[in-house]
């Protein structure tokens, strides 16, 4: 069986700066794209679409990346119809189902206006977390912090599995309970979130900060459900297992999806 590992949204501002070589990264912004707001600190809501056994993970995600000086999250009721987790303007919907065998076990992605964050969805795959493999507090600590972290324009730390937990959700890794325990966020996640948030906006893409910043008509309906529809390959590294896709979706709005691939074979991949 493939090692499923996290699919998220990318900024593609960082892809010409990021060095490919470097495993830990001492910056892990998505080139600076964020949710734009007035003031600091900033409500994040999160759609509980859930289920029972999923609620506590949730919400402990959601308590420890309140922690920051920057941002606060709130787990409210979940607006998605369906396991496709179809975001709604200035919200991150989070939802579980049995997604398949497709190579992951959490997604995360974005929708972006120009440097804007204005949506989110995670996604759980619990085709994988029902197996004895992923089946633990750990793993399912550590997939919903990350995919709840890259909403706020977070990146990982360190993308190498075999490295040394760096002691946050934002590492990959093959033993999420180390030493140390890669559960949770780290003080470096914190230190990124201030210099990601430092400057303020004259709008907002947050619900209930205030007039929403227009949304395209039909923008959420546009379906980033495989690889097919994630766009435009435009990076590739660690022999494939890391992919960058780009989805244009027109007047000014993109979703990038960023992969990494527990099949070293790209081409052994369920589409």
């Amino acid at each position: 069986m493939r090692y499923p590992v996290s699919p998220i949204v990318m900024c593609v501002a960082s892809l010409a700066l990021a060095a490919a070589s470097s495993e830990a990264l001492a910056n892990h912004s998505w080139g600076g794209y964020h949710w734009a707001r007035t003031s600091n600190p900033f409500m994040v809501r999160l759609g509980d679409n859930v289920s029972s056994t999923w609620d506590s993970y949730l919400n402990k995600a959601s308590s420890a990346w309140s922690l920051s000086t920057v941002l606060e999250t709130g787990v409210i009721a979940g607006k998605a119809t369906n396991k496709q987790c179809r975001p709604t303007s200035g919200e991150v919907q989070v939802c579980n189902a049995t997604y398949g065998n497709n190579g992951w076990l959490g997604v995360a992605q974005i929708w972006i206006s120009g440097l804007h964050i204005t949506q989110g969805s995670v996604k759980l795959n619990d085709t994988y977390f029902n197996t004895a493999t992923y089946n633990s507090p750990a793993w399912r600590h550590l997939v919903t912090c990350q995919e709840v972290g890259h909403t706020f324009g977070l990146d990982h730390q360190d993308t190498n599995f075999s490295n040394t937990n760096l002691g946050t959700c934002m590492d990959y890794t093959n033993n999420p309970l180390g030493p140390p325990s890669n559960e949770q966020p780290n003080k470096h996640d914190y230190d990124e979130l201030v210099t990601i948030y430092s400057h303020l906006d004259s709008f907002t893409t947050l619900y209930g900060a205030g007039a929403l910043a227009p949304m395209l008509p039909g923008i959420s309906d546009v379906p980033l459900d495989t690889p097919r529809e994630w766009g435009r390959l435009v990076r590739s590294t660690h022999n494939g297992r890391t992919e960058v896709y780009e989805r244009d979706l027109g007047f000014g709005y993109k979703a990038f999806t960023f992969v990494i691939w527990a099949d070293d074979d790209p081409h052994h991949r369920v589409q």
